[in-house]
């Protein structure tokens, strides 16, 4: 099947494949989408620099009012994922973690989820990776969180066969969830490509869905402000991010490839229920100050005030 007659199936056909009315009604009744503008938050990995008490109190200093909460600010400090950690480590990071997955009271996950509330910002989704060798155990923990932290969306780096195992959960949960994608387009299990979209949400319920990671999408070889046009009602979030193309590196906003102003218009334009969540990756030297850089490109483009 090609890739366009796959796309028409899956925006023209059955209620199965398209955002259903009450979830999308859910979505509309969101805090922030009547002031005209799209919701532009912070992806707190942006801040993986620091623990979640003081990524917290970043985000009120950036003026935050939304957030996408990474796992690693959830999860044990001393166990989060980070580049260039040797076997030995990632493994006695995995062990943590397991003893860590096993124990976790959900009284803790609600303690968070009020935490960042009384700071004034809401969690509209929680980071989990889901992967094909996921226990049952660890993947329902995952929507077990999100419900205790407030949210009703979770974003994932999965993979294609693990969905239907996926959306199980998300349809006992009631919560919605968003494929991530990175720029891996030799392995079609890895959500990448437009076609590893279509693959992942062929078939599922209404509340599996995209969490377009745009500066991936554009270093993978693909137009994200195209993408978004023709596929915005099976997209529940995106996230900014400015790559060079052709597996380009990560770059400060408005330097490299990827369309993040156009996009942002395109959305404000069209007045689509997408929040865009803001993920700081490229190597700055100092964290605040990047990704206040980052916001205030965002809010330059749809001409809103900078926050200071």
């Amino acid at each position: 099947m090609n890739r366009r007659l796959m796309a028409k199936l899956l925006l023209t056909g059955s209620a199965q494949l398209m955002l259903g009315r009450s979830l999308w009604g859910a979505v509309l009744g969101v805090a922030g989408w009547n002031t005209g503008h799209p919701i532009i938050g912070l992806q707190t990995y942006s801040l993986r620099d620091r623990p979640l008490r003081e990524a917290v109190t970043a985000m009120s200093q950036l003026g935050i009012a939304h957030c996408e909460l990474w796992e690693g600010h959830v999860e044990p400090w001393e166990c989060r994922w980070q580049r260039g950690l040797s076997p030995e480590q990632q493994a006695e990071n995995r062990k943590g973690l397991a003893n860590w997955r096993n124990t976790v009271e959900m009284g803790e996950m609600r303690e968070i989820g009020e935490r960042l509330g009384q700071a004034g910002i809401r969690i509209m989704a929680y980071n989990a990776t889901f992967k094909d060798g996921i226990s049952e155990h660890d993947l329902e923990l995952a929507f077990r969180i999100a419900k205790a932290l407030g949210a009703d969306t979770i974003n994932s780096s999965a993979t294609v066969k693990v969905m239907p195992r996926v959306d199980n959960y998300a349809q006992r949960y009631g919560i919605r969830v968003g494929l991530h994608n990175h720029a891996n387009v030799r392995d079609p299990n890895e959500f990448a490509t437009p076609e590893s979209f279509f693959s992942g949400l062929s078939e599922r319920s209404d509340y599996i869905g995209i969490n377009l990671d745009t500066g991936h999408f554009t270093a993978a070889g693909y137009d994200p402000l195209a993408f978004i046009a023709e596929h915005h009602a099976r997209i529940f979030s995106i996230h900014l991010k400015d790559r060079l193309k052709d597996q380009g590196a990560r770059v400060p906003f408005g330097t490299g490839n990827t369309p993040l102003a156009a996009i942002l218009q395109l959305i404000q334009r069209k007045q689509w229920p997408i929040p865009a969540f803001v993920e700081y990756e490229y190597e700055g030297s100092d964290t605040l100050a990047a990704i206040r850089k980052c916001l205030d490109y965002c809010h330059k483009s749809l001409d809103q005030p900078i926050m200071k």
